[in-house]
């Protein structure tokens, strides 16, 4: 995979506000609040800052946290994980495998089959459906 790495002016000019605030700075939409939340279709989800396929609608479900959930990324080099530190917790930190952009966050607490509830900021994804 290609990656893609752009000044910090280049991102701002790409990105909405939110989606920088979202995507370049770790940053977290409000629960609830986005628009792919409850979005059903099928299709897949990509990165909103480069267009990199992350998530399959197949893969998503309804955890209740106000967020998108994905049992798993599309494939195991969509994303990356990393440790997350910050704002007094242990948690892992989703990023896109191209852009390095932040998505959101791992947790342990997920349905079969993995067990895995990858919490994804909704303004960090587009959708292109089937």
């Amino acid at each position: 995979m290609e990656q893609l790495n752009l000044s910090e002016a280049e991102w701002r000019d790409r990105l909405t506000p939110e989606q920088y605030h979202v995507l370049r700075q770790a940053g977290t939409e409000r629960a609830f609040a986005g628009t792919l939340t409850d979005n059903k279709a099928a299709g897949v989800y990509l990165c909103a800052a480069c267009g990199n396929e992350v998530f399959d609608s197949a893969d998503k479900f309804d955890s209740g946290s106000g967020w998108p959930s994905y049992t798993q990324p599309l494939t195991a080099e969509a994303v990356t994980d990393h440790a997350d530190r910050s704002h007094g917790m242990v948690r892992v930190e989703t990023r896109c495998a191209r852009c390095d952009s932040h998505l959101g966050h791992v947790f342990p607490d997920g349905p079969p089959p993995t067990g895995q509830r990858y919490c994804i900021n909704s303004v960090a994804l587009a959708f292109k459906p089937r």
